[in-house]
This record gives structure tokens, C-alpha cells and sequence, in this order.
């Protein structure tokens, strides 16, 4: 009988109701659960995944070293924060011990064009180890594969544009403050929008410090630029506030957002490419309000002209399939940080 995977869950939120459970049903075993929130630590994972109980209880981070030693798992599935420099102590543990780890950090997708810095310290770690890191989830298929396959049935290429929106409702709070939710528009335009109005020698210093606040297209166009071939000329983003006609109530900020201020923010993101394509993505995130859905559109824009559309896709779910289903990918990957765009078209995993 072929050997079961052995999972750890690191970051026991609303993502890990999934991926846990896909998990177990993909035939592989969850043999530990980390997280920060004392609410959830002890308590058994199957209370959280609503589930029968499973025999594991979650630790604390402080026993994340320990945990990891002892159940010595093929993967670490790393479900907590939004920017590579705060999940950089999860990624670098699991680098330092040789276990295989992938991520829900939408930055983590390609890194390495918003923060060298930490990107290069996991890859050489990984690969001192012999293990894989990488970020994966809704962007791998949704901005990434689709995009890529489509413009494989295309001649020429001029540009290509893109566009996605989602509840931030359903990612937890470090996700909705990272969009601005809930402030006012004086206070987005200094503490979100300001970050991004300055030169491009100023952008590249603080890529090179580890100090930019990417926008999730950031490292999709990174992504896409790298899959396709494509040399990065020049790359700039403009952060735009959401707001909405009447008060919306957020459940993840525990508050109510005033009719005016921010409910979240679209990101813009603009890549010129030596080979003369032009990469136009923007990804808007927001509080939603009764009338609003998730949506996902791209247009290719050459010979021919080709536009996809996806509406209402189920957002959450397609990340934690999409993450777990990168999972045997991740395990025969080559050693170091690697971005999916290497690792081949994502596939169903079969039990």
C-alpha cells in the first residue's frame, strides 16, 4: 500500500476548515496543527473542521519547532498572513528543518519581484536542506494557468488584462486591514494609496529592503511574465479605495463601515515587457455589499482577441483545492524557493 502523505496544518483559521478536509479526503493524514490564537490552540482539529475528532489538537507557534520534529511531515500547508515577510518565520522553520512547505501568502506566489531578500534567504536554505517552498492557491488557475493556456492558442500577443474581485469577508482580518477596509479616505490615502505614489528608484529601493507592500497582481504579472517568457521592463501600481452608498457591516472587523469610506481597495498594476506585451491586471478587494459578487475576467488582446469570464467562482474553495492539489507537485519539486510557473500545469490530484 502506497504510504499516506503526512500534512501539518500551520495556521488553523478559515482557510484550514478546507484544507484539512481536502486533505483527508484526498487519502493523505493531518498530523499536527499550529496557530497563534489561544481560542484555537488545544483544541482538536476536527472541532474546527466540524468533523468527528482527529486525535490532533493545535499547538502553539512556540511548539512549532518541537511538533515538526516529532511527526516529521512530507508538507506543511502554511495558511496565516498575506505578506512573504509575515509568514517568513513559518517558511524559514519548515526551510531550516527539510520539510516541504506551500502557502496561501499571496505574495509568496512569485516573491522574488517584490522581496528579493527573503526570497533568497528560503531558496538557499531550501536547497541546503533539500526541500521546496512555494505559494499556490485561487491566482495559480484563476490569474495564472488559464491566462497562459489561453495565450497559447494565440498568434500575437499585445496585450493582456486582467481583472478580479473578491469579498475580503472571507479571508480573515489580516487580509481586510491589508485592503484598506474600514478607513476613512483621508486615513487610505496615507496609510494604503501613499505607498505607492513615488518614483520608480524609490519602489526598487524598497523592493530591495523588503519594505514594498506588493498588491496580489504584483506578483501575479511576475508570475505570468515568468511562465510565459517574458523579460519585465518596467513594472507600477496604483491603489484606488472602494467605498460604497450606505453603511456595510463587516463581520471580520467587527464594525461598521460608514457609506463613503474605504470597503477595500482595487490595485492596478501595470508591467511593460521587453518583448512589447503589456500586462494590464487589477484585483479589487472589498467588503461586498448585497449587489456584489466574486468575478474573474481576462482579455488577450492580439490575433485573435480572446476574453474569459468567470462569475461567481467559489473563491475560498478554489484556493485550498488549488494549494492542496499542488501538493505532489511540491514533493517532487527540485530543492530552493520555486514558483509554480515552474512546476508544470496543475493537476486534479486523484485519491
Amino acid at each position: 500500500m502506497e504510504k499516506k502523505i503526512k500534512v501539518v496544518q500551520y495556521g488553523a483559521g478559515k482557510m484550514s476548515v478546507y484544507t484539512m478536509r481536502y486533505v483527508y479526503e484526498k487519502g493523505a493524514e493531518i498530523v499536527g496543527a499550529i496557530d497563534v490564537n489561544p481560542e484555537v490552540i488545544g483544541k482538536d482539529i476536527g472541532e474546527i473542521m466540524g468533523t468527528e475528532n482527529k486525535g490532533v489538537k493545535v499547538v502553539s507557534v512556540a511548539e512549532a519547532e518541537n511538533l515538526l520534529k516529532e511527526t516529521k511531515p512530507d508538507v506543511a500547508i502554511v495558511t496565516t498572513m498575506s505578506l512573504i515577510k509575515e509568514t517568513e518565520d513559518a517558511l524559514m522553520l519548515c526551510a531550516k528543518l527539510g520539510i516541504n512547505a506551500i502557502t496561501t501568502c499571496e505574495e509568496a506566489f512569485y516573491p522574488m519581484n517584490s522581496n528579493p531578500s527573503i526570497t533568497k534567504k528560503l531558496d538557499e536554505l531550501a536547497k541546503q536542506t533539500g526541500c521546496t517552498i512555494t505559494g499556490s492557491g485561487y491566482q495559480d488557475i484563476y490569474w495564472g494557468q488559464l491566462v497562459t493556456s489561453i495565450a497559447g492558442s494565440t498568434h500575437k500577443i499585445t496585450k493582456i488584462k486582467g481583472s478580479s474581485s473578491y469579498n475580503v469577508e472571507d479571508y480573515g482580518i489580516a487580509l481586510a486591514k491589508a485592503h484598506g477596509a474600514g478607513l476613512t479616505l483621508e486615513e487610505f490615502e496615507k496609510q494604503v494609496a501613499s505607498v505607492d505614489k513615488i518614483s520608480d528608484q524609490e519602489r526598487q529601493a524598497l523592493i530591495e529592503r523588503g519594505d514594498y507592500l506588493p498588491s496580489y497582481m504584483w506578483n501575479v504579472n511576475g508570475w505570468l511574465c515568468d511562465k510565459l517568457g517574458l523579460t519585465v521592463k518596467s513594472q507600477r501600481q496604483e491603489t484606488i479605495p472602494q467605498t460604497y452608498k450606505e453603511d456595510i457591516d463587516s463581520s471580520t472587523l467587527k464594525m461598521t463601515i460608514k457609506a463613503g469610506d474605504a470597503t477595500g481597495m482595487s490595485a492596478v498594476v501595470t508591467t511593460e515587457t521587453e518583448e512589447g506585451i503589456t500586462l494590464e491586471t487589477q484585483c479589487i478587494g472589498k467588503v461586498y455589499s448585497k449587489e456584489d459578487f466574486d468575478k474573474n475576467e481576462w482579455t488577450i488582446e492580439g490575433e485573435p482577441n480572446t476574453t474569459l469570464v468567470i462569475n461567481r467562482p467559489s473563491t475560498v474553495e478554489l484556493t485550498c483545492a488549488s494549494v492542496v492539489n499542488r501538493i505532489p507537485d511540491v514533493i517532487k519539486a527540485e530543492a530552493g524557493y520555486v514558483p509554480t510557473s515552474r512546476m508544470g500545469e496543475l493537476k486534479f490530484w486523484k485519491n
